[in-house]
């Protein structure tokens, strides 16, 4: 016992005298960030924007890896895995950390394996429906989705994704039951949708925003307390009577639990300036709302999210793989 306390007490002390020497030199090689979603997605654009920036910033490389897979678990286990140096990060997405922890059993514990670093900025979503249905405003299409049960179909990205979960939150909160068609990625379920072999679905506002335009769309709310400048005219779904409904996708950077946390703030510090610029604007001009929360604040908005979403997946009763 004494000789493991010992052996203990010693790496306790030489972590105490590394770590400060860590954070003084880093980065002194490339930085991995580690998207969990293929290239292309908002994930991946933000990523690569913070690399950019970080790159400019040091002088050093920030490479993004993509590694797609099981909705975005596999890339994340990875990061969880990984040393806590600063020399790994992870571009956060609502999926993996904030989702599937009610859905499945993970390989990693969100809470714990993990040090918030930076939300770096959200993005909403549009209600649509197909003009062929009988709903001009959020309040008929809730009259009608109580009149014909169970008859009114959305689709989503696939079970345990955000637009999925924003559906089911939006039935408990207006009392409705819409049928959830899955399909295996967005650009899917946005041509049936445009073709009217569903009726409904949450599309993200920039992919929405042109169809709505064209009046090949029909826009019933958006999904976040504001409105969006793409579309100024169209009401929230909050202020058209479900107070308090919101659903966010969101990209964040996250390093492993135990990463100095020196490292965390010159990150935070550095990319929050960057937000503050007009470089930024390429984000904005996206359909991307800048966030720059920082460790504490991003923390406490995963708790909040984490635990909104279980309560949406047991009244639901949404079950995992």
């Amino acid at each position: 016992m004494r000789i493991a306390r010992a052996v203990a007490l010693c790496a306790a002390a030489a972590a105490s005298v590394t770590m400060p020497a860590l954070a003084q030199t880093w980065p002194a090689k490339p930085v991995r960030i580690i998207v969990p979603f293929v290239a292309g997605g908002p994930t991946d654009v933000q990523a690569r924007w913070a690399a950019q920036r970080m790159n400019q910033a040091w002088g050093q490389t920030f490479l993004v890896d993509n590694r797609g897979g099981a909705g975005g678990t596999t890339g994340t286990e990875a990061v969880a895995k990984s040393a806590p140096d600063g020399y790994t990060l992870l571009g956060g997405n609502p999926g993996p950390l904030t989702v599937a922890p009610s859905l499945q059993k993970l390989a990693y514990d969100p809470a714990r394996d993990f040090q918030p670093v930076i939300l770096l900025a959200t993005t909403s979503s549009l209600l649509c429906v197909h003009p062929s249905v009988p709903a001009k405003t959020l309040k008929d299409f809730i009259a009608l989705a109580k009149r014909q049960p169970e008859r009114i179909t959305y689709g989503s990205p696939g079970v345990g994704t955000v637009g999925h979960f924003a559906t089911e939150l939006f039935n408990t909160m207006a009392g409705v039951k819409l049928v959830h068609v899955p399909y295996k990625g967005a650009a899917q379920y946005v041509i049936d949708l445009l073709a009217g072999h569903i009726d409904a679905a949450f599309i993200q506002v920039t992919q929405a925003a042109p169809y709505v335009r064209e009046k090949r769309l029909r826009c019933l709310g958006v999904a976040k307390p504001q409105r969006t400048p793409h579309l100024p005219d169209v009401p929230t779904i909050d202020e058209q009577g479900l107070k308090g409904y919101q659903s966010l996708n969101w990209t964040g950077l996250l390093a492993p639990a135990g990463t100095p946390r020196e490292i965390v703030n010159r990150i935070h510090a550095e990319l929050a300036k960057a937000l503050r610029t007009p470089e930024a604007q390429s984000l904005i001009q996206q359909g991307f709302d800048v966030a720059a929360l920082g460790p504490d604040e991003y923390s406490e908005f995963l708790r909040a999210e984490t635990a909104k979403w279980a309560k949406v997946a047991k009244a639901a009763g949404i079950k995992g793989p």
